[in-house]
């Protein structure tokens, strides 16, 4: 039986509908990832290419035992469908076992760069961003005697201590301020989720947002593992300027110095 000119041409209608639908639903999810926020907590072991690894299969979410995590959706700052976590809301408690990294079947969650020497779960190197202090907003920079965050955090003394110094205002009284160390910090939110500031005065972010990067130009000349780097440098010069080809002493010393 042959359709009609009408309904092929409803028929048509309905599937370039349904096509431009789909379509929009595509370049949607396309646009959210291209202005996602880069500022998005991720679960422990996340790669570095995680977007690109990622399946948005929802199984390190659904085997999180405190609803930490959450799968992102269309018209949050974050690429559609990915889990993170909002550390003031709910923070990562870490899981000895790390469930949520065992249950990723794609290799976005890495568990291999969380094991110890024993090769058995360390959540303790987990790297999921690291706390960054307001010190204009926190009230233990103004004296005021708080250490919710000090306190809480499951590293204490180690990815968190708190220094001691003198209220010159007062004469009398020590500050008590947090202080993070970031080689030890895993990210995990519980400062920030106690916090007692109206908006916490201690965030955690991503590492790759959070801390600054030194280069190759510099050695710690106190740390050997460090200075072996040197090795590989080579000591000719490759750069000639009119004062490169005066010995140093002659140029400390000459009118040029101290002309400019």
């Amino acid at each position: 039986m042959q359709l009609s000119e009408r309904r092929k041409f409803l028929l048509k209608s309905a599937r370039a509908a349904a096509a431009a639908a789909v379509g929009g639903l595509v370049w949607g999810v396309i646009a959210n990832e291209s202005k996602a926020s880069p500022l998005a907590l991720r679960p422990p072991g996340a790669i570095d290419n995680f977007l690109a690894t990622c399946i948005r299969c929802g199984m390190c979410v659904n085997d999180c035992p405190y609803d930490t995590l959450s799968l992102a959706k269309i018209g949050e700052d974050v690429a559609y469908g990915t889990p993170f976590f909002a550390a003031r809301d709910i923070p990562c408690y870490m899981c000895e076992d790390i469930p949520c990294t065992a249950a990723c079947p794609s290799g976005a969650l890495d568990m291999s760069t969380m094991l110890n020497e024993k090769s058995e779960p360390d959540i303790n190197k987990a790297q999921m961003g690291v706390a960054v202090v307001d010190h204009n907003n926190c009230i233990a920079y103004w004296g005021i005697q708080c250490d919710a965050c000090y306190r809480v955090c499951p590293a204490i003394d180690v990815a968190i201590t708190q220094e001691y110094r003198r209220n010159e205002r007062t004469g009398k009284h020590a500050f008590l301020t947090p202080m993070v160390h970031a080689d030890a910090c895993t990210g995990c939110g519980m400062c920030e989720h106690a916090c007692i500031t109206s908006k916490a005065s201690i965030i955690v972010l991503p590492r790759e947002v959070a801390l600054g990067k030194a280069g190759t130009n510099y050695i710690k000349g106190w740390e050997s593992s460090d200075e072996q780097r040197l090795l590989d440098v080579s000591t000719k010069v490759t750069t000639k300027t009119k004062r490169s080809s005066e010995k140093v002493r002659d140029y400390l010393n000459s009118e040029e110095l101290f002309d400019e």
